[in-house]
């Protein structure tokens, strides 16, 4: 598979895998043996960016750890994440529990090195932004740790352009984890300008729209308990027949390049920025080997032209929660 360099030298697969999915938000765990075997055949197709997350659950940064304990360490990119250490339920909806402490984040990744059974983290990230902490405090930590060889990278998940910046000048990002793709394009707006300014990487979550765009989905379908999308505007019927212009436009796309739509909307993801690297995540061996060849989908300038002509024309609704 082709790679891309995030930030400053951190080169990674062109398409990554997200494991949260495994443990975490979309119904019951998923067969550890077999998401062993997919992130492993993961490996065999040439992607070696892996993103993971305490709060996704322990035992998803276990799962991970395990499957790539018959590589080489150098041979594979491993992503996991402090400053969320629980949820809890308020008022209906989940809350994050923050705390991005020195004391904790050292906590935090000791943890998380023993979980994944390794000696240091490739990149790390701030998974939110802890009102408690300031930026210069985190960045700092992060430069020691570095020192310590314990991580290699750091990065930050949606903090703001100002945290980004006063954290950047005490020991540089390498990249920050934003939700974007065709159907949440808030990115385009200041962020990527960033990105260009510092030097900054970008890892998209979400590009597929959390399967929306995918293609699979339509108004009647029936979820899994424990299925976040039940509860996402995205995925209620009226927010679905109102996109279907976009997904029908994918589908047209893609029957003209015998390709599937998710690999349409990946190939568009690649094409907007040369350090830009999606993190699709999945439980389905065919969906796995689906979205890793969409970094072999190329689009034309016309195709990519004719494709953003159309989303500026269809008023998509970008409610996601």
């Amino acid at each position: 598979m082709k790679t891309r360099v995030l930030g400053r030298g951190l080169e990674v697969s062109a398409i990554g895998l997200g494991c949260m999915g495994m443990d975490h938000a979309y119904g019951a765990p998923a067969d550890r043996e077999e998401m062993i075997k997919l992130i492993r055949r993961a490996v065999e197709l040439g992607c070696n960016f892996f993103d993971t997350a305490v709060v996704y659950g322990e035992a998803n940064e276990v799962l991970l750890g395990k499957a790539l304990e018959i590589y080489n360490r150098e041979d594979v990119i491993i992503a996991t994440k402090f400053g969320i250490y629980g949820q809890k339920m308020v008022d209906g909806k989940l809350e994050n529990l923050l705390n991005s402490k020195p004391d904790s984040i050292r906590e935090q990744i000791e943890g998380s090195l023993a979980r994944l059974g390794v000696d240091y983290i490739d990149l790390y990230y701030q998974h939110r932004v802890d009102p408690e902490v300031e930026p210069e405090a985190v960045a700092g930590v992060m430069k020691e740790l570095m020192a310590e060889g314990k991580i290699k990278h750091w990065g930050l998940s949606n903090a703001p352009l100002d945290y980004l910046r006063r954290a950047h000048a005490v020991c540089p990002v390498t990249c920050i984890e934003n939700q974007y793709s065709m159907v949440f394009r808030e990115p385009e707006k200041e962020i990527f300008k960033v990105c260009e300014e510092l030097g900054i990487g970008f890892v998209a979550y979400s590009p597929l729209g959390n399967g929306f765009l995918s293609g699979k989905y339509d108004a009647n379908t029936k979820y899994a308990e424990g299925d976040f999308r039940s509860k996402m505007g995205r995925f209620s019927p009226e927010v679905m027949q109102k996109n279907q212009a976009l997904l029908d436009l994918l589908k047209e796309i893609a029957d003209s390049k015998d390709a599937t739509s998710a690999q349409i909307v990946l190939a568009w993801e690649l094409a907007q920025k040369p350090w830009i690297v999606p993190i699709p995540g999945t439980t389905k061996m065919h969906r796995l080997e689906e979205n890793l060849g969409g970094a072999d989908v190329e689009l034309s300038q016309q195709e990519l032209q004719d494709i953003s002509a159309a989303l500026d024309a269809l008023d998509i609704d970008e409610t996601h929660f």
